[in-house]
């Protein structure tokens, strides 16, 4: 039974809209800065009306970048963000979904033990493991390209242990039903297990995007070309300027182009992504 109660629905409007003010007005404030000129900040102060340089400051960006701060164009930037956040995406998916269907379908020994392995490399963050990681892919000649942006970063326990769980429930008559039915275990993978998870799948892809979009300090590592920067690098590079005082304007600009591929990931898979956060039974 729902009850009617006008003041507790008023109340939780209210605590929803001062939740989504909170979290809109710094991208507001970024915005409204991006729209004015350099000299506009000299004070201090961050003007809260839309400057008459919206269009210039986002022109610059998109043509010449911020050269003196030694941050190229940030197109070349955002490409290199996109393809390092579905790469690292895609890799852990793909990893993760055949590493739990290995461990919850097959049979062999220490199986148990492998998956408890995995799991515990939760604990072993990047940051952790990142001088050897360095080394490893130093000797293996991946600085400055692709291979050395995202390999190191597609495995992921996380999502390892979220598709174990799921795997666990599906029921085991449909295994059954396609051995009777002659399937092997990849075919029971490709056409029964893959189309269940598909919610599964789009939720983890998209909390895994963001992941690799926001990646700061291993790009910063295996990174000195500046074809090869991210986005990420590039704003602090633009907001780190020696001897002078940033162009704030500019750095704002870059950070709403920043934030808009992801924004964008979001809205076009945002009903697969609820649905596959709330989904427990398939």
């Amino acid at each position: 039974m729902v009850e009617n109660r006008p003041f507790l629905n008023f109340l939780a409007h209210i605590v929803l809209i001062l939740g989504v003010t909170i979290v809109i007005f710094p991208v507001y404030i970024a915005f409204i800065a991006s729209s004015h000129g350099p000299n506009d900040f000299l004070s201090g102060l961050v003007p809260l009306a839309p400057g008459p340089h919206l269009i210039e400051n986002y022109s610059t960006m998109l043509s010449s970048g911020m050269t003196s701060s030694g941050a190229p164009p940030i197109g070349p930037m955002l490409l290199n963000s996109f393809i390092m956040a579905v790469g690292v995406a895609v890799g852990k998916i793909a990893i993760s979904i055949l590493s739990a269907f290995a461990i919850v379908y097959f049979r062999f020994p220490f199986r148990t033990l492998a998956f408890w392995m995995i799991f515990i490399t939760l604990m072993l963050p990047v940051e952790v493991r990142i001088v050897p990681t360095y080394k490893v892919v130093a000797d293996l000649g991946m600085l400055n390209n692709y291979g050395g942006l995202i390999i190191p970063l597609i495995a992921s326990a996380t999502a390892t242990f979220l598709f174990r769980q799921f795997f666990l429930t599906v029921p085991d008559e449909l295994m059954e039903a396609a051995r009777v039915d002659g399937a092997g275990p990849m075919k029971f993978f490709r056409d029964i297990l893959l189309p269940l998870s598909v919610t599964n799948i789009a939720a983890l892809f998209i909390i895994l995007f963001v992941l690799g979009w926001n990646q700061y300090l291993w790009p910063l590592i295996v990174t000195t070309d500046q074809s090869l920067y991210t986005v990420v690098m590039g704003i602090q590079r633009m907001a780190a300027v020696a001897d002078a005082e940033p162009r704030w304007n500019l750095v704002m600009a870059a950070v709403i182009l920043a934030a808009l591929p992801p924004v964008l990931v979001i809205v076009a898979m945002q009903r697969l992504f609820v649905k596959g956060l709330v989904e427990t039974e398939k």
